[in-house]
């Protein structure tokens, strides 16, 4: 009889955990107003009116306006989506025959893995104030699943140099299955191999991404590459 209290205490606890982590819902808010300038966000939001949630958010937030313009850091999303249309507009208002074409900013958000212990969400913005080309960049945003705060790669990885190694690894396999002529040497400009300051959690395993100019040229694009969990595992500190 004991054995069965036992066993059923333990199914009740298991049950709240999981009842805990699955509240942890995220749904997409775009944000829908009118501007001048080429303005669109759509945000990954944690559902929740708890204090988690509200953390999480403020977290997400918090990363996408500090990645983009200078200035940005420490404003809120709407209000850095008003300063770039006002900016539009005085740039317009200034030279007015070099106002074509519009200027843009777009906001993408992506859950791309979310567990017991951590979730991940890849940040997507690009910025066009005229000039050749505009601004593009993706960041992972690796967050605590239990406190809402933001992970490091100190937090995520263990022991840095042997992680370095499996990483170069894939990242020579990854040249090979695309058959990109390019040496790995070209890429990092006759430097040995380098970290991303990209690291994320997809369903497939660790992500590691270079944004455009953090390595090889303009014309090469992203570049990334995975590392299954199965091998990955070894290393982290969360999963």
């Amino acid at each position: 009889m004991k054995r069965i209290t036992l066993i059923l205490i333990i199914l009740c606890l298991l049950n709240s955990c999981k009842s805990e982590y699955e509240a942890i819902a995220f749904v997409t808010v775009a944000i829908k107003n009118s501007y001048e300038a080429q303005i669109s966000a759509n945000i990954d939001r944690a559902s929740g009116k708890d204090e988690l949630s509200e953390k999480i958010n403020s977290n997400i937030e918090a990363t996408i306006t500090s990645s983009l313009s200078e200035n940005s850091d420490k404003k809120k999303l709407e209000t850095v989506l008003n300063d770039f249309n006002q900016e539009y507009l005085d740039f317009k208002n200034d030279f007015p025959e070099d106002s074509e074409p519009t200027w843009e900013l777009h906001i993408e958000t992506e859950k791309t893995f979310q567990s017991v212990a951590l979730i991940s969400i890849a940040i997507n913005t690009y910025e066009f104030k005229g000039g050749a080309h505009g601004s593009d960049r993706i960041i992972f945003l690796n967050l605590n699943a239990e406190t809402g705060d933001i992970l490091s790669q100190n937090d995520i990885i263990k022991d840095p140099d042997d992680f370095k190694e499996l990483a170069e690894t894939y990242f020579k396999k990854s040249l090979e299955n695309t058959n990109n002529k390019m040496k790995m040497e070209d890429f990092f400009f006759g430097k040995p191999f380098q970290l991303p300051e990209n690291i994320g959690y997809s369903d497939d395993g660790l992500v590691l991404l270079y944004n455009i100019y953090e390595i090889a040229s303009y014309n090469q694009g992203y570049t990334e590459f995975v590392i299954p969990f199965e091998e990955a595992e070894p290393y982290l500190k969360l999963y």
